[in-house]
Formats: C-alpha cells, sequence, structure tokens
C-alpha cells in the first residue's frame, strides 16, 4: 500500500483536549569566553501532539482506535485541528480578507500559497498554510474583496488561482484569512490500551507530529 494523505480531519472533540504545539531545532555551542553560537537547524517549526490527552470515555477511546486504523497506523497522514493555533487570526478574532499578507501581484502571476505570519519588532517566521479549511477562505486585492468567483482554492495545498480576468495587478496588496487544519500523522505504529488503568484515571499517549504532505 502506497503512502498518502487522506484529507480527513481527527475527531475535533477529542482534538480540543490534547497537548502539544510547534517544536524547533536548534544548535548552541558554548564558546570558551561564554558566548554562545545558535544555529537554526531547521527553516520551519515541526508542530508535535499528544492526543492521549482529548480522551475521556471509552467511546472517545475507540473513535481514536477507529481512526487510528482507517490511517494504517503512521502510513497514512491526515488533518488536525490544533485547538490554539487554527485561523489566520488571533483565537478570539474573526477571520477576514486582511488577515496576512500572501503576495504582491505583477500583473502575470495568478497562483499565491496560503501564509501565516508570526512577528514582533524584534523578528518573524512565515509559515505556510497548506490545509485550509473549505468555505472559511477570503481574498482582498487592494483592499477590496475579492469575489468568489475571481479565485479557485485548492484546499489540499492551500495555493489561490485568479482566473485570468482578475489576475491582480502590478503592486497590487494580495491579502487573505481562513481556518486551517495541520497536516499530521501518527507518531506511532502502536497503541498500548489497559482498560483497567485507564478507568483509573491513566490516559493512553497518542503522538501525532507534523508532515509536509
Amino acid at each position: 500500500m502506497a503512502t498518502g494523505f487522506h484529507e480527513v480531519r481527527f475527531p475535533l472533540r477529542l482534538a480540543l483536549g490534547t497537548s502539544g504545539g510547534p517544536v524547533r531545532r536548534t544548535d548552541i555551542v558554548s564558546l570558551s569566553n561564554g558566548r554562545e553560537n545558535r544555529n537554526r537547524r531547521w527553516r520551519d517549526a515541526r508542530r508535535h501532539y499528544d492526543a492521549g490527552s482529548g480522551i475521556r470515555s471509552i467511546a472517545d477511546l475507540y473513535a481514536v482506535l477507529e481512526f487510528f486504523e482507517a490511517r494504517a497506523g503512521q502510513l497514512h497522514g491526515f488533518r488536525f485541528r490544533d485547538p490554539v493555533d487554527f485561523k489566520s487570526c488571533p483565537p478570539g478574532g474573526t477571520v477576514n480578507a486582511n488577515d496576512q499578507g500572501i503576495g504582491t501581484g505583477d500583473g502575470v502571476t495568478a497562483t499565491f500559497q496560503l501564509i501565516k505570519t508570526y512577528g514582533d519588532t524584534g523578528g518573524a517566521s512565515i509559515r505556510e498554510i497548506a490545509k485550509p479549511v473549505a468555505g472559511s477562505v477570503a481574498v482582498s486585492v487592494g483592499g477590496v474583496l475579492a469575489g468568489p468567483g475571481d479565485f479557485a482554492l485548492d484546499v489540499t495545498t492551500g495555493r489561490v488561482t485568479f482566473i485570468p480576468a482578475k489576475i491582480p495587478a502590478s503592486g497590487a496588496a494580495i491579502r487573505a484569512g481562513c481556518e486551517f487544519d495541520v497536516p499530521v500523522r501518527f507518531d506511532t505504529d502502536r497503541i498500548d490500551i489497559d482498560l483497567a488503568q485507564f478507568q483509573a484515571g491513566r490516559i493512553p499517549s497518542i503522538p501525532l507530529v507534523e508532515i509536509k504532505p
């Protein structure tokens, strides 16, 4: 069976109770003068989660087992909603077409990748959004809301493609907002279940790791 990605979402009620977040890899070398040399090994963060912390009942546990079997363990990726970071705006905000800058028109380029920028006065990090939620994406060009017929959205890659008559003019700012999922896979081929321990409060560990689909 070939490795693939299934465009299905991990059960939302379980995702809301998971733990985890972004992980970065930094090499640090301590020098003889007490200073440090720090080098970023990974360009982008890689998110890790533990879905076990979202399980509250035997029914929840069975839902995870069924989902795990349908993905054949680690073989197939799937969508996961980060309980904190799942929108182009802060968690308490409302998605709108001006949330994130995704490019500048040149009169020729028709396709733009959805992204999210995390930044402040000290620096910024850009994250590619590859799994937007269908129906949640709003786009603006030069501050004007684009109509739904002005562009096509690929929900499997996060690319926005304008129709020929609506290609952004040179210098026009293209912005977008959306909800999105994280592409992940199970980070184990085994889930250990001990019902006696589970009833006593022990929750299985069900690790998930972000992937590039």
